[in-house]
């Protein structure tokens, strides 16, 4: 893949992509070819949506479990259920609240490793 048509991918995407990542997906993506490269970019989750899942259902870890992040739904589900699900409790409350902070920043970061990890099995 040429470099521009490289950057036009990261560029497209990089919404849905944390920073930290952005130069690494790029080199790797020259190694490939466009249509292989626009491909890994298909099925990448929507942070916007995510906080939108966060905020009205993020309680009962929905937000998590779209993301990918099977471990933290399931533990934001049990914990809703163990405590009530009226009355979840000042932790619970919490937890919810941070996550509604976090959650956009973790769609990108899994989105990206999604991706390395696509890269990886594509260069062998």
């Amino acid at each position: 893949m040429e470099q521009k048509q490289a950057d036009q991918l990261i560029m497209m995407n990089s919404s849905k992509l944390a920073p930290e990542y952005v130069e690494t997906i790029r080199e790797r993506l020259l190694d490939l070819d466009y249509t292989q490269g626009s491909m890994l970019f298909s099925d990448l989750k929507d942070p916007t949506l995510a906080i939108i899942l966060s905020i009205i259902v993020g309680e009962l870890g929905v937000d998590r479990f779209y993301i990918g992040d099977i471990g933290m739904g399931v533990g934001k589900l049990l914990v809703c259920i163990i405590v009530g699900t009226i009355s979840c409790g000042t932790l619970f409350w919490v937890w919810w609240l941070v996550d509604i902070f976090l959650i956009q920043g973790a769609t990108r970061k899994k989105n990206a490793e999604k991706i390395l990890q696509q890269l990886s099995m594509a260069s062998y």
